[in-house]
């Protein structure tokens, strides 16, 4: 009997998906991996399994993109056949992609346990669409593992009992130190030796969808760039937009790369002087190689980050980036430290609550005493 079917749909799910998957083998846990194929590139989706030496997944879905509601629907009526032919006794979700809310939502209406990883994690922006899966795949969920300590209070602020929720540490970082020695040197990634740089990412809605703001985004990075340079491994929505709102001329000068795999991209962010991003994991990624980060957005979910990693919260500010890029440039930036747990051992510390959690071969829930089945 499969204990756990596990779900991966897009970029941030594989190295959170990774390291538990793992984590289940090396603790004799019974998983398959379900791969909703969310991921905008599926070429790019091979590398990153490749990379991280996540098995073939035992079921694909190849939904491919679309409008949130087709994406998300499309997850649904694609994966509920799956569950009823694999019947696990859990469904293991990771991060706040479409796929996370899909699929939770799929197994939580027929009667299968949901468990979530990072769970917890609020930027209190209703605008951001991660920001529904998150709060809505928490509250259907029976196992909420958290990255933070803070983000049981977030939890319990939803009506959602403190019993159900266990803090683990961040797997994210699993996957970063387990490959930080593989990692591909910067000037392999860019055919060239940079002696400094800055790293840029750049793809959410709200930065790169109007005109204006990408724009004014643009004319900072390119100030920057001329006395820093600037690498930008440019995401596709970003590089249509570009095109279509007739900006391509801004990119001049800076250091253009098509997406690039995980391993390259660690070794970026690890050689880098700063990294610019709109990127969630980026923040805390940046965190755990003390690389300054400056954080092209409003909000963040991920606080840990500002409140004792590396991370500064700039928004898409001219002025603030500015001023934030000049305190690097001086002083080095903020320091910062390793939160709790964030230690490459989060994935196991999963492993060993589920062999208490999941149902016993009588039947009965191991924590409960409840008979199950």
């Amino acid at each position: 009997m499969t204990q756990v079917l596990c779900i991966a749909g897009a970029r941030p799910n594989f190295m959170k998906i990774a390291p538990v998957m793992a984590a289940l083998a090396e603790t004799g846990i019974s998983a398959q991996l379900l791969h909703t194929g969310q991921h905008y590139d599926a070429a790019m989706s091979d590398s990153f399994f490749s990379d991280l030496g996540i098995p073939p997944p035992d079921h694909h879905l190849e939904v491919g993109s679309g409008t949130h509601a087709v994406q998300t629907a499309e997850v649904m009526k694609r994966f509920e056949p799956v569950l009823e032919s694999v019947q696990p006794q859990a469904v293991l979700v990771v991060g706040d992609v479409n796929s996370t809310l899909a699929c939770a939502l799929v197994a939580a209406k027929r009667g299968v346990r949901v468990i979530h990883v990072e769970a917890g994690l609020r930027s209190y922006d209703r605008s951001m669409p991660e920001e529904i899966n998150r709060v809505l795949t928490d509250q259907i969920s029976d196992l909420l593992f958290t990255t933070e300590r803070t983000a049981l209070a977030n939890l319990q602020a939803e009506g959602i009992d403190a019993s159900r929720v266990e803090f683990v540490g961040n797997v994210m970082i699993d996957t970063l130190y387990r490959n930080l020695e593989r990692a591909v040197p910067a000037a392999r990634t860019l055919g060239a030796a940079l002696p400094q740089y800055a790293v840029l990412t750049l793809h959410r809605p709200s930065n790169v969808d109007d005109p204006a703001t990408l724009a004014a985004l643009l004319d900072v990075v390119g100030e920057i760039n001329r006395r820093l340079p600037v690498v930008m491994p440019l995401h596709p929505r970003t590089r249509g937009n570009v095109e279509k709102f007739g900006l391509t001329a801004k990119l001049d000068g800076l250091h253009i790369l098509p997406p690039v795999g995980y391993l390259e991209m660690l070794g970026l962010m690890r050689d880098a002087r700063l990294v610019l991003t709109d990127s969630g994991g980026i923040q805390e990624e940046t965190t755990a190689l003390g690389v300054p980060c400056l954080t092209l957005r409003d909000n963040t979910e991920r606080p840990i980050t500002i409140d004792e990693g590396t991370n500064t919260l700039v928004g898409p500010n001219p002025e603030a980036i500015r001023a934030a890029f000049a305190d690097v440039m001086a002083g080095g930036g903020k320091a910062g430290r390793i939160p709790e747990y964030w230690d490459g051992r989060a994935a196991m510390r999963i492993a060993h609550a589920l062999q208490g959690w999941l149902p016993q071969k009588k039947g009965t829930h191991a924590l409960t005493g409840i008979r199950v089945g």
